[in-house]
């Protein structure tokens, strides 16, 4: 037999996932079930079978690692035939033997074939193809804009099966967060239940918004004038615009906090707050009477008094 990291494909640093998985996705492809029977396909899957036997079991794998046993699972220099065993175990599947000799040991992928089946091996080979079994469960990305994650809504999501789903988006959401849609993956077999959808949710950043916690900070560009004077400016929150009063002598860089106006109250959390900083922002080509303005100014004050 080859070399068992060949046959699935991983290198010998994968993981336990990364070998589930890669035996997983071809399990499944060259199961006999799915190939009417065919001879080289059911040869193959033998193949696959016993890597996944080695690999996927600790000791097994850190024995072949070490050397102690080959890639039909038998003890360096072993000779099945000299013992009296040819060929696989009932139904055309291989087994492999204990080091005594003595034992036959089916596979530990038996459990995987059965997620990948609905049944024994065989899809009934062993009696349990009767039994109802979980259909497929799915995951699924979807993107939702900064509003729908902090307000709520609903975002209809098409499945890998082509189903249409409307998904209600809980508000408050945030990127990175999973929904679990029980029930909406695929068809249960022989009367068992539908798989779960696992719907892993990114939010699109906002143009000027960003959020902290329950909160939201933004910038607010204000004119010289604003920023000197003071008075009502108008504030777009997620709810709607607000007038803010900026007071006289602002600096950039200040603060202000529209209190409830961030992430809306969800669940057991109240709403959030948003803060607003003071960005003092000249136009980009200084008008005839700013320049006059600026001309003109006599002032003892020294911006730069505290670097000194």
């Amino acid at each position: 037999m080859r070399d068992p990291y060949e046959v699935l494909g991983v290198a010998k640093t994968a993981s336990e996932a990364e070998i589930k998985k890669a035996f997983r996705s071809l399990a499944k492809k060259y199961h006999p079930d799915t190939k009417g029977g065919d001879a080289a396909a059911q040869k193959k899957f033998q193949e696959i079978s016993g890597a996944y036997d080695i690999l996927g079991d600790k000791e097994k794998r850190a024995k072949f690692d070490r050397g102690e046993i080959d890639a039909s699972g038998n003890p360096r220099g072993f000779d099945p035939r000299a013992h009296g065993f040819e060929g696989g175990g009932p139904g055309g599947y291989q087994y492999n033997w204990s080091s005594d000799g003595d034992t036959a040991q089916g596979f530990r992928a038996e459990d995987i074939f059965s997620e990948l089946f609905g049944g024994g091996l065989g899809g009934g080979r062993r009696g349990g193809g009767k039994r109802p079994r979980a259909g497929e469960s799915y995951e699924v990305a979807a993107t939702v804009s900064f509003e729908e994650a902090a307000r709520g809504g609903t975002r209809r999501v098409y499945m890998p099966d082509g189903r249409e789903v409307d998904v209600r988006i809980p508000a408050g959401l945030r990127d990175g967060q999973q929904i679990r849609l029980k029930g909406q993956g695929g068809e249960g077999r022989n009367g068992g239940p539908r798989g779960d959808v696992l719907l892993n949710v990114s939010v699109a950043p906002h143009p000027y918004l960003t959020r902290d916690g329950n909160n939201l900070r933004m910038d607010l560009p204000v004119t010289l004038q604003e920023a000197v004077l003071g008075g009502k400016v108008t504030v777009p929150t997620l709810t709607g615009s607000v007038a803010l009063s900026v007071p006289a002598n602002s600096n950039s860089g200040a603060t202000l906090r529209l209190k409830s106006k961030g992430i809306p109250a969800h669940g057991n959390e109240a709403a959030g707050d948003l803060y607003v900083k003071l960005v003092v922002t000249m136009p980009d080509r200084a008008d005839a009477e700013l320049r006059s303005f600026a001309e003109n100014w006599t002032t003892t004050y020294d911006p730069r008094a505290k670097l000194r």
